[in-house]
C-alpha cells in the first residue's frame, strides 16, 4: 500500500531538499555588497527552516533588489491524505452538447459580458477564454453558436462593467484579473461583486445580479464566497470548462432527449 507520508526530492528519494526564490531589497553591485546580499539571503533560508543552505543563483534587480535561488533540506513532511481539493461540480460538456442545453434550457442566446477591471492591462486571461481561437486546443466562446460574447477588453471601471452589463441584459459577467500587486485581484473582485449587489435592475432585466465568475493565476476557487461571487476558476481553466459550467448554471436541464449528434456537425 502506498504510503500518504511523503517528503520532498531533490537530488534521491525522500532527501527533503527544495529551491526556493525570492527578492530582497539590498543592492548587488560590488564585492561587497554582493557578499552581504548572500549573507542577508543565507539569514532568510536559516529562519525559514532549511537546512544545509545554499545560495545557487544571485542577480541583481536594477541598483536596489537581488532576485536569489536558494537550495536547501527540509525535515517537514506531508499528508496527502490531509490534502483538500474543489471538486468540479458539473459535467464536461461538448460544444454540441453546450448549445444543446442552453437552447432547450433558455430558449434564447446565453449573454456573456466579459472585461479586466480597474488598472488591469493583460487580456491574455480573458481573451483565451472568450475569442474564437480559445486556448489549449479549444475554441473560445465565440464559437458557441447558442452563446452572444461582449468583450469590454482591459481596464474597464466597475461602474461601467455593470452599466454595460445591464445594457446589455448580461446573463453571466465574466472578469479576468492577472496583475495582483498587493492583492489587487481581491480587492477588485470584491468591488466589482458589491457594486453588481448594490445596484438595482433595470425594468424587464431577465435576471440581476448576473451570474459573476471570476479567473486568473492568483485565486483560489474556495475564496468564491468570501468574495461575493459564484464561481473562481484558476489557473489551467479551458474554455470548454467554463462554457460548461455556465450552460450548467444558466441553463436549466429540461431532459429534452434531443440527440447532440446531430450538432456535432453543425457550426457550434
Amino acid at each position: 500500500m502506498t504510503s500518504s507520508i511523503v517528503r520532498p526530492y531533490g537530488d534521491t528519494t525522500g532527501d527533503g531538499r527544495i529551491q526556493v526564490s525570492f527578492t530582497l531589497p539590498v543592492p548587488f553591485g560590488t564585492p561587497a555588497q554582493q557578499a552581504r546580499a548572500e549573507g542577508a539571503a543565507m539569514q532568510l533560508a536559516g529562519k525559514m527552516g532549511l537546512e544545509a543552505a545554499m545560495v545557487v543563483h544571485a542577480k541583481g534587480m536594477g541598483p536596489d533588489y537581488t532576485f536569489f535561488i536558494v537550495y536547501g533540506r527540509v525535515s517537514h513532511l506531508v499528508d496527502l491524505s490531509q490534502v483538500t481539493v474543489t471538486e468540479r461540480e458539473f459535467p464536461l460538456l461538448s460544444p454540441a452538447e453546450v448549445n444543446l442545453r442552453i437552447r432547450t434550457g433558455l430558449g434564447r442566446k446565453l449573454v456573456v459580458v466579459g472585461a479586466c477591471v480597474g488598472t488591469d492591462a493583460h487580456t491574455v486571461g480573458i481573451d483565451a477564454i472568450l475569442n474564437v481561437k480559445g486556448h489549449s486546443g479549444e475554441k473560445g466562446l465565440e464559437y458557441y453558436r447558442e452563446i452572444r460574447v461582449v468583450n469590454l477588453g482591459s481596464q474597464v471601471a466597475v461602474p461601467d462593467l455593470v452599466a454595460r452589463s445591464a445594457a446589455e441584459g448580461a446573463d453571466a459577467v465574466l472578469v479576468s484579473q492577472v496583475v495582483t500587486q498587493r492583492d489587487a485581484h481581491i480587492t477588485n473582485a470584491r468591488e466589482m461583486s458589491a457594486a453588481f449587489r448594490a445596484t438595482a435592475p433595470q425594468s424587464g432585466a431577465r435576471n440581476w445580479p448576473p451570474l459573476l465568475v471570476v479567473g486568473g493565476p492568483r485565486f483560489d476557487p474556495s475564496m468564491a464566497a468570501g468574495l461575493g461571487v459564484d464561481k473562481i476558476f484558476g489557473k489551467g481553466t479551458t474554455p470548454g470548462e467554463v462554457a460548461s459550467y455556465l450552460a450548467y448554471a444558466l441553463a436549466p436541464d429540461s431532459g429534452a432527449a434531443a440527440d447532440a449528434d446531430q450538432e456535432a456537425g453543425a457550426s457550434a
